[in-house]
């Protein structure tokens, strides 16, 4: 009964620890390694017109946030203009408004925007209304007529049609209805109705899509025009100019539908450019910040909720369970003997702030010396409470002089020695003295040998930066280490040293009955 409540409590451990730490990633989006980065858009629209003197008002079609796309900042700006965030049913719109304004006037929107790798399809209420058949004149209906026939007879589904349909209509070979319906004077808008119009005839649901490709140190582009066919239940983007489906890569989507891009009352000239760059952030960051704007329950109450200080000190106090995990391996799997379970865990964290080497230096020194100390205290026959606070004072005394001379000789990293923790220092070397007088300066030496090689090894994982960065940011990490602590803790076989211990008995065995 003992083991199943231990193996039961050992599979909730882990079951829920490693339950968090899947669903931070997956679902929050918290990456695994402290090296992911991400491309961070930053895109600037600037809309120019020309005011008239009468009243003014700009309306600007914005993007909307989706499940791929993260919103990281908003800013708009215009000179002395009042401004509004409208709702409509295409999506969301900026509207600047002005009494009376004459001449050249300038408004920015800016936008900066990270791409999820979280699929993001539409949602299913965006169902498309009955397409509207368009009137032709007979003419231009006997070419549409002729070229829907030629791309239905080369496709065997709607997707197949309209990439047949759209390559008709951008192929170079020469074809009189094609250059009918393609006058000379046909731009990107005419082209996308065009497209839009004959897959009505053909009874099949599209609208016109605007996006922005997002290239590096780009200026004064435009928005290109997509279509989007509703096809099994779903819409798909294609290509106008290509007919390749889906969406391309470092694209936004900037407008879905007919309305208008931008419309300004009471002016004129009135002409919108993109400007973009990227930057690189990293990915933690970025999710951590925008968990923090959701007001995510599990990030809410975290580590990421409290003050910048506490944060900080706890990025340290979170080691110290891989610390306490190596100790366990090594006392319980290898055999070695350490004084005391937690003191290696301290001085491996006084390592980290002092470096490994003027640590390790430090440390014999400080250790050595106040032996030699309490060794001359013992034979002043003191009582137990009077000796141990005379060492933490002999203690303190030794780190000021290595603090002082190491400042006098410009040697800066052994000025570090004020963080090793002077009442463990003080205990250990209590206890090592005691045990110097009970089992000998060797036990001594095994023991400090011991604590000092685990402490290192100790050190070497505390420092990792993989360890620190999944230690900090999947706490969760905790439960698993409990658990694997719980289960070590009832392995009673051979250590790895009484292994090697027992080795030439048993070659001798083995010699013997030969």
């Amino acid at each position: 009964m003992p083991k199943l409540r231990l193996y039961t409590l050992v599979i909730l451990l882990m079951g829920l620890g490693i339950g968090l730490i899947l669903y931070k990633h997956f679902a929050l989006g918290f990456p695994l390694s402290p090296d992911d980065k991400k491309s961070v858009w930053t895109i600037e629209a600037k809309i120019d017109f020309i005011a008239r003197g009468d009243p003014i008002i700009v309306s600007f079609a914005l993007p909307s946030e989706t499940s791929n796309i993260v919103f990281i900042e908003e800013d708009f700006a215009s000179p002395d203009y009042g401004f509004s965030e409208l709702a409509s049913p295409t999506g969301r719109r900026a509207q600047w408004s002005k009494r009376i304004a004459s001449g050249p006037q300038t408004a920015y929107y800016r936008l900066s925007l990270y791409e999820t790798d979280q699929i993001n399809p539409l949602p299913v209420a965006d169902l498309p209304p009955e397409p509207e058949k368009p009137e032709f004149d007979e003419v231009h209906k006997t070419a549409a007529t002729t070229i829907l026939d030629q791309a239905r007879s080369k496709s065997a589904n709607t997707e197949i049609f309209t990439r047949e349909l759209i390559s008709i209509l951008n192929s170079n070979a020469p074809n009189q209805n094609r250059s009918l319906l393609l006058n000379e004077q046909s731009n990107e808008d005419y082209k996308t109705y065009l497209i839009i119009n004959l897959l009505a005839l053909e009874g099949i649901s599209a609208r016109i899509v605007r996006g922005l490709y997002l290239e590096d140190g780009r200026r004064r582009q435009s928005l290109a025009n997509f279509v989007e066919v509703y096809i099994g239940n779903e819409w798909l983007l294609f290509n106008q100019n290509t007919g390749e489906s889906g969406k391309p890569r470092n694209f936004l989507i900037w407008q879905r539908g007919d309305q208008s891009l931008l419309d300004v009352v009471g002016g004129k000239n009135s002409q919108i450019s993109f400007s973009i760059i990227r930057n690189v952030h990293s990915t933690r960051n970025l999710v951590v910040r925008d968990s923090i704007n959701r007001q995510a329950g599990i990030i809410d109450f975290s580590i990421y909720s409290l003050p910048i200080e506490q944060q900080n000190a706890f990025k340290m106090i979170l080691l110290l369970p891989i610390g306490a995990l190596i100790v366990v391996i090594m006392r319980l799997l290898i055999g070695i003997r350490t004084s005391g379970t937690f003191m290696p865990i301290l001085i491996a964290l006084a390592l980290i702030q002092t470096t490994l080497l003027t640590g390790i230096i430090i440390f014999l020194i400080v250790v050595g010396t106040g032996l030699l100390i309490r060794a001359y205290l013992s034979r002043l026959h003191l009582l137990f409470v009077a000796r141990i606070s005379a060492v933490i004072i002999v203690v303190i005394a030794i780190m000021a002089s290595i603090s002082i001379i190491s400042n006098k000789l410009g040697l800066s990293q052994a000025m570090t020695v004020t963080f090793f923790p002077m009442i463990i220092l003080s205990w250990t070397i209590e206890r090592m003295s005691v045990l110097w007088e009970e089992d000998g300066p060797r036990e001594v030496f095994i023991q400090g040998s011991g604590s000092l090689l685990t402490a290192v090894i100790a050190y070497l994982f505390m420092t990792n930066r993989t360890i620190e960065y999944l230690t900090f940011n999947f706490p969760e990490l905790m439960l698993v280490n409990l658990a694997l602590i719980l289960i070590l803790g009832q392995y009673t076989g051979y250590r790895l040293s009484e292994l090697y211990r027992f080795h030439s008995l048993e070659r001798r065995n083995v010699s013997g009955k030969r």
